[in-house]
């Protein structure tokens, strides 16, 4: 029976993806999960749900435990053979909002500010000296546990987990997941192109890797994504319409391939996009500007409400999600092999990239771990841009 700690329960959402899965999954439905939060009340909602999910798809079979605040942190960790990270240190209020109003006073501004940057350096200082904390305890306590981090900035945190402990570590993030559906789906090829039916290489950095390949049937399908690509941008860069991709496209059309994250967030990682001397490209671009606390009003709104949804629900249920969490726990206690994408250290895997960079790779999963396969040199315009995040993630 395998241990699973989950920091920062309190996100009844993602702890119900994550979690859920797991009991859907014959090796893991038996575990014992120990849930750990420092807000008590969260932490007991998210008790309530992860019982009646247990009793509706699970017959009961996993054992849940609830963990609360630092006193108790070392005694959910203890033991763990999987530990996975969702925490997020300060929260919208007033960190969130701090990230973003003290660059725009010297005229810096931001559209995420959870990966570079400024805010992104916030999230990061404050967010990393909790994580090692953890990662030291379950030295401690678990010295053998996989931590599967899904915090942001994620090349930062994971990273500096790789480096600065003996903790073994992926950092995990959606956007690989999503890169070839997002890409066909901007530009309506769907259809013709069905993602199930696309092979996808992607390699480079969190929330900076790039497509190095993208096939449907042996078929190369850059040439007609370009040309898509070009007629669609040209109208909206001109006309009244715009897109909700248009920097990735943009960006895909002068350096050869697409990025995995998307146009909101990779406006902030590169300086062509919001300049102070060009302040048109803000709307021919289609980029928010320090819209994104607002959003988060209503997102957190949002989650309250379907918590309050999957809390009250006695005939909750649950389908497996698309998280790598439970795929890799699987790939581990059965030693049956997956493959992921996942964030680990450049052991070598992209040799034109720093040795203590944190790398975006496709992991094979199995019982050994999780295992960072070679990709090889970058085409040196990715590597190029991949080197000036790196320089950033390294130094914070």
């Amino acid at each position: 029976m395998a241990k699973i700690t989950f920091m920062g329960a309190g996100s009844t959402v993602f702890a119900k993806s994550v979690l859920g899965d797991c009991m859907l999954r014959d090796s893991l439905c038996r575990s014992h999960i120990a849930l750990y939060d420092i807000d008590a009340t969260r932490l007991r909602e998210s008790k309530r749900m992860l019982d009646t999910l247990n009793k509706n798809i699970n017959e009961g079979r996993a054992r849940i435990t609830t963990h609360l605040g630092v006193a108790k942190r070392k005694a959910a960790l203890k033991g763990a053979d999987y530990v996975v990270n969702a925490i997020q240190v300060g929260g919208y209020d007033p960190c969130t909002i701090t990230d973003f109003e003290v660059p725009k006073r010297y005229g810096l501004r931001q559209t995420i500010a959870d990966t570079l940057g400024i805010g992104g350096i916030f999230r990061g200082l404050r967010t990393l000296p909790v994580m090692l904390d953890f990662a030291r305890e379950m030295e401690e306590v678990c010295p053998r546990a996989w931590l599967l981090n899904y915090t942001n900035p994620m090349a930062i945190l994971a990273g500096g987990i790789q480096q600065g402990t003996g903790i073994r570590t992926v950092g995990l993030c959606h956007s690989v997941q999503g890169c070839t559906y997002s890409l066909l789906h901007s530009l309506d090829l769907l259809k013709q192109y069905p993602p199930a039916e696309c092979v996808q290489l992607v390699a480079g950095i969190n929330h900076m890797g790039w497509l190095l390949k993208i096939e449907h049937k042996g078929r190369d399908l850059y040439p007609e994504i370009k040309r898509v690509a070009a007629e669609k941008l040209r109208r909206w860069r001109s006309g009244p319409e715009k897109h909700w991709n248009m920097v990735r496209l943009e960006m895909m059309l002068n350096l050869g391939y697409y990025i995995t994250e998307s146009s909101e967030h990779l406006s902030e990682y590169v300086p062509h996009f919001i300049q102070a001397t060009a302040p048109q490209l803000i709307g021919e671009f289609n980029i928010p500007l320090d819209e994104y606390p607002r959003r988060c009003i209503s997102q957190i709104a949002h989650w309250k409400q379907q918590s309050k949804d999957v809390v009250k629900n006695p005939n909750l249920t649950h389908t497996r999600s698309h998280e790598y969490g439970s795929t890799i726990m699987e790939a581990i206690e059965t030693n049956q092999p997956a493959m992921i994408g996942g964030n680990v250290l450049n052991r070598g895997l992209i040799p034109n990239l720093p040795p203590k960079a944190c790398v975006e790779v496709p992991c094979l999963v199995d019982g050994n771990g999780v295992q960072g396969c070679y990709v090889g040199d970058l085409p040196e315009v990715c590597a190029a841009y991949n080197r000036t995040n790196i320089n950033v993630q390294l130094l914070t």
